[in-house]
């Protein structure tokens, strides 16, 4: 320990602010996982403070929530039920319809199973009659949900954008999957594919997409009924928090859109898409006269507007009861959901652990109507490396010559003034710049310079105690440590009695002894 105190002692400030500043740097580009949670916590903290933001009045949600579940019944319900919707939403005048939902299995209805059973053991019986023969084929029509679902769909007037979902990599599945049902899966999800992709180089070998393993498609009766889909994914961020969501998924040879984005393309009316990849990864997405900037990979962040219901619910059994003011759906984008909590489709954000991810989508669908995203570009790095170099050197310059009241109050104001221009950042100009290694460097330049002050005035009271304590007594030296400013040259004028005393035969003693030796304690025990 005293060697660590000595090779401490033998730097001044300014080694060690800079030593300090580089520890700090090469923890800020390795990525230490405890100061990054911090970081994502302080950024999920800027969302409450920047409180509730209004909605596009274009955006509603259709949820199936408790009220719906009590009504009509537990979830899935009949394939002819969501048909009834669409229709109800269309002839009120929706725009777009998106489905936060995947049919991917054939609807099961007991009736359409009786009829197959009974027409199956007509046959069996050789009957021939065709008025029985048609009304077991028209009886099967009528029954057919997944066929019902279907042609509401073909009749709409309103855009319908299918929903599905991604399994990202064979080790999710606990089965095989044949190279023949992936490439069938893919066809049924191929008006999802983004249609022009622009490379900054024409010769790159390397793609920045994000890779997924097979989808996990709507059947094709639906499928193919419907001009547009898009996938539902999120990767939550390893805290479990949801604050991206990828705008690019690449599955065989073509890269795929989101739900959300499908649904803006169709409200605006399809207007041309190009995915622009720079040499760096993706640098985002042009649609039409909106841009939409991601991360190298493709993902986007939320720009989350508040908490829950920040957008308008509907419950869909006042749907299909006829419980709305007519008109409520009048152009509008219509996204349809579950939100009860009984039926898992809650995901964790910045405002709640227990958030609809049917509104994740819709807060999506309003940041690229409104162009209102948050931005981490390349060049925040930089800011934060320079935040890191500035907060360190300005206690680390400063310090050593302001006294302990003035230090702590500059780092303070620092500390604040910091936590204040990120906030602005964040809430102004849609900037997430670091918060965590900036006073992560203030703090510990100021802990080492306060300790580093406090431990050489203590070495510099001692040899100061050690030096006058051969010629006064340890009462005076004491003194002169708390006053300092009495070691002055000068005089003051007082009343004093003064005793003067000798030793007798010092002189002829001392005319005898070297300096050294006279002061020496055993020349003066003797």
């Amino acid at each position: 320990m005293k060697k660590v105190f000595k090779s401490f002692l033998s730097h001044n400030p300014t080694s060690i602010t800079a030593g300090l500043i580089i520890v700090v740097l090469a923890l800020f580009l390795m990525g230490i996982p405890i100061f990054d949670l911090m970081e994502l916590k302080t950024y999920d903290l800027r969302f409450l403070l920047k409180g509730t933001e209004k909605p596009s009045p274009n955006i509603v949600l259709a949820v199936i929530d408790e009220k719906s579940l009590d009504t009509e019944g537990r979830w899935p319900w009949s394939r002819s039920k969501i048909a009834k919707v669409i229709d109800i939403l269309s002839q009120d005048g929706a725009k777009v319809i998106g489905f936060d939902i995947v049919f991917s299995e054939p609807d099961q209805n007991n009736n359409l199973e009786f009829l197959k059973k009974f027409d199956d053991q007509v046959a069996d019986l050789k009957v021939q009659n065709s008025q029985l023969m048609k009304f077991i084929e028209n009886s099967k029509i009528n029954a057919d949900n997944d066929l019902t679902l279907a042609n509401s769909i073909k009749r709409s007037n309103a855009k319908i954008v299918l929903g599905h979902f991604f399994h990202i990599s064979q080790a999710g599945l606990d089965f095989e999957i044949s190279q023949e049902k992936i490439e069938n899966q893919l066809d049924l999800i191929s008006n999802s594919r983004y249609p022009l992709v622009r490379y900054e180089l024409q010769d790159m070998y390397t793609h920045p997409f994000i890779p997924a393993y097979v989808p996990e498609a709507n059947i094709e009766i639906i499928s193919k009924a419907s001009e547009s889909s898009g996938y539902f994914n999120m990767f939550p961020d390893h805290d479990g928090v949801v604050r991206w969501i990828p705008l690019i998924l690449k599955c065989g040879d073509d890269i795929f859109s989101p739900l959300s984005f499908q649904v803006v393309w169709n409200y605006l009316d399809n207007p041309q898409t190009i995915v622009k990849v720079s040499t760096y990864g993706i640098e985002g997405i042009q649609m039409g006269e909106i841009f939409i900037p991601t991360d190298e990979t493709g993902q986007v962040l939320i720009n989350y507007l508040g908490p829950e219901e920040t957008f308008p619910h509907y419950s869909l059994s006042d749907i299909l009861n006829d419980k709305f003011e007519k008109g409520t759906f009048d152009n509008k984008i219509v996204l349809i959901g579950v939100t009860a909590i009984g039926v898992y489709d809650m995901r964790n954000t910045p405002f709640s652990p227990v958030f609809p991810g049917l509104e994740i989508h819709a807060t999506v669908v309003d940041n690229i109507i409104k162009k209102n995203f948050l931005h981490k570009p390349k060049w925040a790095r930089i800011y934060d490396i320079l935040a890191i170099i500035v907060l360190g050197l300005l206690p680390g310059i400063l310090l050593p010559r302001l006294s302990a009241i003035k230090a702590i109050i500059f780092t303070a104001a620092l500390f604040i003034v910091h936590i204040f221009v990120s906030r602005l950042f964040f809430t102004h100009f849609g900037l997430w710049i670091n918060i965590v290694y900036p006073l992560l460097t203030l703090i510990v330049v100021y802990t080492s310079l306060t300790l580093y002050h406090y431990i050489t005035e203590e070495r510099e009271r001692k040899k100061i105690r050690g030096a006058f304590s051969y010629y006064v007594s340890s009462s005076v030296v004491n003194e002169m440590l708390k006053n300092p400013d009495k070691l002055k040259l000068g005089g003051d004028k007082k009343d004093l009695s003064v005793l003067f005393s000798d030793i007798r035969g010092f002189t002829t003693i001392s005319e005898g002894l070297t300096p050294e030796e006279l002061a020496a304690p055993s020349q003066r025990a003797a």
